[in-house]
Order: C-alpha cells, then sequence, then structure tokens
C-alpha cells in the first residue's frame, strides 16, 4: 500500500507541500487503506473457468477457494447449491458445511457422487467433487462462503457432453480412373457440433483439387488418379473427446468398354430368345388341353357300366334281367340256347345270317 500512496506524496511535494504535512498524508494513507483491507472480510479466490465441458462418466471438481477477513469471526458456513434457471424459482440446495459437519440436503440425481475435494473444507478449500459424470449434472452450480460479517460466492456452468462414437467410413464410386469417387465418414453418436477432418495416413496431403465438408464428414475427389490411392484417415471431434476410423482408397483401371457393350448385347438376345421359347410352349401346351380334353371325355372307363342299348328281342331282355353276368352278342334266334334243358340249337346253313347292330360311341345307343 505504501507504493499506491507514493504519487500522492510527489503531489504534494511537486506543490510544495510542507515536510509533516506531506509525513501526515502518507500515514493517514497507510492507515485507511489498512482499514479499508479489513471492512472487505471474506474473499472467494478461486480463479478457474466459470464454464466447464466435461465428459459422460469423467470427474471434474468445481472450484471454490476462500480467504477470510480478519474482522470475520463468525461461524462458517458453506452451500453448494443448484441455480434454478427461472428466476422466479428457489434454488435447489445440495450440500452444506457448518459447524464441522457435512450435510446432504437432497436425493436428487446430482447429489449421487457430490463431495467436498479437502478433507477439511474449514481451511479454506470448499471445491466441490463429482466423481462420475452424468448428463443430469449438466447445471449452473453456486457456492457461498458466509463467516460473519463476511460473505462472498461464486457461480460454475457445467456442461456434461458424449464423446463421439467410433466412425464408420466408406467409398461411394466404383474407384475407377478417370471418375468422381467420394469418402464418407460418419459418428452415430456424440453431443453437437461434430467436426470432421479428412487427412491422408500415408503418401502425402490431400490434393488441393479435393474439397471435403467438415459438417457432414464427405471428402469429394472428381477426378481420381493413381496419385490418389492410399489409406485416408477420418478424425471426428467435439468439445470433449475425439475418434477416427480409416479406409483405402484404391484406383483401378476401367473396363474394356467394347467388351462389356458385346456382352450386354449378347446377354439381351439370348434373354430375347429364351421369352420367345417360353411363350412358345405356352401356347403349344395350351393348344392342346382341348383336344387331351376331348379324348379323355370319349374314353369308356372299365368299371364304368356298359351303356344301356335297344332291346333286340324281349327274349334277350329278360334274360338279360335275370342272369346280368353274361355277357350277350347279336346272333341270329336259331342259335339261342335253351337254359332249360341244357340243349343248344344250332342254325341250318340256309337260315340267314344276323346283321350285328351298330351303336354310337357318344350316347351308347344303338343305330
Amino acid at each position: 500500500m505504501p507504493k499506491q500512496n507514493c504519487p500522492r506524496l510527489k503531489l504534494c511535494v511537486s506543490l510544495s507541500c510542507p515536510p509533516w504535512l506531506s509525513v501526515f498524508v502518507l500515514c493517514t494513507a497507510s492507515l485507511l487503506s489498512t482499514e479499508l483491507g479489513c471492512a472487505r472480510g471474506l474473499q472467494l479466490t478461486s480463479t478457474g473457468p466459470q464454464t466447464i465441458q466435461r465428459a459422460e462418466g469423467d470427474s471434474v471438481i468445481l472450484g471454490c477457494t476462500y480467504t477470510p477477513g480478519l474482522m470475520d469471526t463468525g461461524e462458517l458456513d458453506i452451500e453448494w447449491s443448484v441455480v434454478s434457471p427461472d428466476t422466479t424459482q428457489k434454488d435447489e440446495l445440495l450440500m452444506s458445511f457448518t459447524g464441522g459437519t457435512k450435510y446432504i440436503h437432497t436425493n436428487h440425481a446430482l447429489a449421487k457422487g457430490l463431495d467436498f475435494a479437502a478433507g477439511d473444507p474449514s481451511m479454506g478449500d470448499a471445491s466441490l467433487s463429482i466423481a462420475v459424470l452424468s448428463h443430469a449434472h449438466s447445471a449452473t452450480y453456486q457456492c457461498k462462503v458466509k463467516k460473519s460479517p463476511g460473505v462472498d460466492m461464486r457461480k460454475v456452468s457445467l456442461a456434461v457432453m458424449a464423446k463421439p462414437s467410433v466412425p464408420k467410413c466408406w467409398v461411394e464410386g466404383g474407384e475407377l480412373l478417370g471418375e468422381a469417387v467420394s469418402l464418407h465418414c460418419n459418428s452415430a453418436k456424440g453431443s453437437t457440433p461434430l467436426n470432421y477432418m479428412w487427412k491422408r495416413e500415408r503418401g502425402g496431403l490431400i490434393p488441393a483439387i479435393a474439397t471435403q465438408n467438415s459438417v457432414t464428414g464427405q471428402l469429394e475427389i472428381r477426378n481420381l488418379s493413381q496419385s490418389f490411392a492410399g489409406i485416408y484417415l477420418c478424425e471426428v471431434t467435439n468439445a470433449v473427446g475425439a475418434e477416427q476410423c480409416r479406409i483405402n482408397l484404391k484406383a483401378h483401371k476401367p473396363p474394356n468398354r467394347a467388351a462389356v457393350i458385346v456382352g450386354t448385347v449378347v446377354g439381351s438376345v439370348l434373354l430375347v430368345i429364351l421369352l420367345l421359347l417360353f411363350i412358345w410352349l405356352l401356347l403349344c401346351k395350351i393348344s392342346d388341353r382341348p383336344r387331351y380334353e376331348k379324348e379323355v371325355s370319349n374314353e369308356i372307363r372299365e368299371d364304368a357300366p356298359a351303356p344301356e342299348s335297344r332291346p333286340t328281342s324281349r327274349g334277350t331282355s329278360r334274360s338279360a334281367i335275370r342272369h346280368p353276368e353274361v355277357t350277350y352278342s347279336p346272333v341270329g334266334k336259331s342259335e339261342l340256347s335253351n337254359f332249360d334243358d341244357g340243349r343248344t340249337y344250332t342254325p341250318s346253313t340256309n337260315s340267314p345270317l344276323y346283321t350285328p347292330i351298330k351303336y354310337d360311341s357318344k350316347c351308347g345307343c344303338a343305330v
């Protein structure tokens, strides 16, 4: 403090003040500065960042160191609370230290893993330690230290983020010389914003004519040449972590276009021939179907009863009724067998022959 009062002393000397006045001014300034320092009382001395970003699963310490004033003689009281984003709502008290005892004031998920970083917070370190971070720990925390009549407080914002997952790399395009090809990289998980960066693992830098998009993770090469072939590495990063993947880009010679055209034409012709052959076989099958059905309808099954015919005589009709198992053939009347006496009459050579009866194949009737 005497150094701060030196300008005043120099001012008095420059104004040709008496020596006794200069000494009086110097002593008065020193006394006032000491009293003002004592009146300031307790002060928080933490100088760390007030916005902290950490990954899920990590640990963190929220700094809150303090220095009590000479006039602070009251009981030490330390409070850690979560500041409500709604100014109309009360802050949520998490943990406190008073009378040499630590207290947990909530069963909230935020209270899990909370503790003071120092074994004895009364020794000037009231920093808060969180063992395992989760997304629920993202909040604004307030440290309040009170030792009457001194009191001071400090706020720290904590953002818990997810690290990027291992990205997937793939190639779109035929990897043919002279054609366009694009490399893609995508991470399925991770807190935004995610930043993608392609680089060559071996073979030098990425050619200047290649363009890449750090947001979508795409590297586009419009005219692939042999010099572009090699292993490429994609790295995805965010505020709390980084992951990467690799892919081997190749440059193949394009196939013989004439051979491809000839093969395409030959294949098309064979396909047309096979199609025509299939249609012809189908038509043949359809045309043969009515003829087959007609032949089947004209056939007389062996186990089916014989079609009824017109009776040639009353005698044959009665015999057929009495002896259904006997098959009769058309003969003359003189050739009928006499079943009553067992004798057979044979017609004479002069008797006229009997003409057989013809039957219609469709209805089975005599014609």
